[in-house]
């Protein structure tokens, strides 16, 4: 078993968990200030049942918002690159595959810093372009292995 490959994942996951974080530390004092505000009251103890976090848009800033949605994307296209890398890792891929998962892992990083702090959408394309341009070839590899 190769399991270099697994270590950009498990990067990815322990990114994806720091960016909940910060998307919850910048949410929270967010919500609190438009409740303050007359915003609508927002604390977590006055939201309307079933609220998500999608009804905040609108209602907090944009720059507060964006680190939410990025948590969401690496919650989607990401999960392709578990899947793949699990494969990788069991049918042996090779230093070339290692290297393109870490490729995707610190475009993603890239991707999230990007989206989070500037979101400037040209940028944020090519950089999830070129992410998905490393999965896809990590996908095709994995195909290769296993037929």
């Amino acid at each position: 078993m190769n399991t270099q490959i697994l270590a950009p994942a498990a990067v990815l996951i322990v990114w994806s968990i720091i960016m909940l974080v910060w998307m919850a530390l910048t949410r929270f004092p967010a919500m609190a200030k438009m409740g303050k505000t007359g915003g609508g009251g927002a604390g977590l103890g006055k939201a309307k049942p079933g609220a998500r976090g999608q009804d905040l848009e609108g209602r907090i800033p944009d720059e507060v918002n964006w680190k939410a949605h990025n948590y969401t994307h690496l919650m989607e296209q990401p999960t392709l690159f578990y899947a793949v890398v699990a494969i990788l890792a069991i049918a042996g891929g090779s230093q070339d595959t290692v290297i393109a998962a870490w490729i995707y892992t610190g475009l993603r990083i890239v991707h999230s810093l990007w989206q989070s702090l500037v979101n400037t959408l040209p940028v944020r394309f090519t950089l999830f372009l070129l992410s998905t341009l490393a999965l896809a070839y990590l996908g095709v590899r994995a195909l290769v292995l296993t037929l």
